[in-house]
């Protein structure tokens, strides 16, 4: 599979980040080229994406939203959400959403393998034919 395939990272948690992102080139095949942009959160990951639609087969994001005592939580991970499978629909291209969205940071350093499934998503649906 000779593709081009755009990881997009949030590290506002970077030691969450680092795992997600391990996770996820972990799966891809070697074949595939592959650029990692980094972004301050995960708010700023569909606006990276829409900016590269044109120049990758693929897309992974990967980040983590931990929730506060504020809606700031819900806010950001319904419009980053939406957003995300609006530009995948849009787009006829794969965006795998390795957003985890957690209560707290054990919750998140559990999920440290969602980039993973996320990148297995991605590869599964540009196999289709």
């Amino acid at each position: 599979m000779n593709k081009k395939i755009l990881i997009t990272c949030a590290n506002y948690y970077e030691d969450i980040s680092f795992d997600l992102l391990d996770s996820a080139k972990s799966l891809l095949p070697k074949n595939c080229v592959v650029k990692i942009i980094n972004v301050p959160g995960v708010f700023e990951i569909p606006v990276t994406i829409s900016k590269n639609l044109k120049k990758f087969d693929a897309f992974i994001a990967l980040g983590c939203v931990i929730k506060g005592e504020t809606p700031h939580f819900d806010f950001i991970s319904q419009t980053t959400t939406d957003a995300i499978m609006r530009l995948s629909i849009e787009s006829k291209k794969p965006i795998g959403n390795g957003i985890i969205t957690c209560l707290n940071m054990e919750q998140a350093k559990a999920r440290g393998k969602k980039g993973s499934e996320a990148t297995k998503a991605v590869l599964a649906v540009l196999s289709q034919k």
